[in-house]
């Protein structure tokens, strides 16, 4: 795979998964725009990782509608244009419905969906927007396995990902004679940050062996498909679901 003349936006760029898909798209000739939020220290150390030149950051708070726009604005001015878009910006967050007020119910899914779903719609919203004046382009979102098997402990998380599910199938069948083609990639647990905590409690191993690998994914195993689904000769597969779970999670 090759992204020669490519100019690529990952959201949520900085760290585990997007720092892994960045870095492969750079490798492969594409121009990179990191997205992060918070983290400018981790996103300035992921951009001095990228080959290459010509690359940059974007900040912005995935949740806010006004500032994705202009983040997006920002990259097109930056890289000249977006032909790859990533959807990986995402939050996890645990709250037992058993347990939890109805006013911190609302304000966890609120939270969640703001980024997880809402957000990568309007990021995808407005680059499809530069795509179809530019002729096409890609689209990748990062899902979950937990959009398929239920979170019972992360609700809106689940939720989320199976609504992320959904759009990428929608605008898939949208955008198709745009020659904008959609895919999502829809993991297992990773070895990142976000789930490192939960893989050192005592149930650890248990995660591990839901896999007959007897592990988790590593993130340049998931960033490797996104790049698949990105990449020219892929068409095709547009509005797929793909799993990387390690065979923990079989779906008819």
């Amino acid at each position: 795979m090759r992204f020669d003349g490519k100019a690529a936006l990952v959201t949520g760029g900085s760290r585990g998964i997007g720092r892994e898909i960045a870095l492969g798209f750079a490798q492969r000739g594409a121009k990179v725009a990191l997205h992060y939020n918070t983290n400018q220290e981790a996103a300035q150390t992921t951009l001095s990782l990228l080959a290459g030149g010509g690359h940059m950051t974007a900040r912005a708070n995935i949740a806010d509608a006004a500032q994705v726009g202009d983040m997006v604005d920002r990259v097109v001015q930056g890289l000249g244009r977006i032909d790859i878009l990533v959807n990986n910006a995402g939050v996890y967050e645990e709250l037992l419905l058993t347990e939890a007020s109805y006013e911190e119910w609302g304000e966890y899914f609120a939270r969640t969906l703001a980024v997880n779903l809402v957000g990568a719609a309007n990021a995808s919203f407005c680059v499809a927007k530069h795509m179809i004046e530019a002729g096409g382009g890609r689209i990748v979102n990062i899902s979950s396995r937990g959009a398929f098997r239920g979170e019972p402990t992360a609700p809106a998380y689940g939720a989320s990902k199976a609504g992320l599910n959904s759009l990428g199938q929608s605008l898939a069948k949208l955008l198709a004679p745009y020659h904008i083609f959609v895919g999502t990639v829809a993991p297992g647990f990773v070895e990142t940050d976000m789930a490192a905590e939960r893989l050192a409690m005592p149930d650890g191993d248990e995660i591990r062996m839901q896999s007959p690998l007897g592990r988790v994914a590593k993130p340049e195993e998931v960033a490797y498909l996104a790049l698949f689904l990105a990449s020219d000769g892929a068409e095709f597969t547009t509005g797929a679901i793909v799993d990387i779970n390690g065979a923990s999670y079989l779906r008819s």
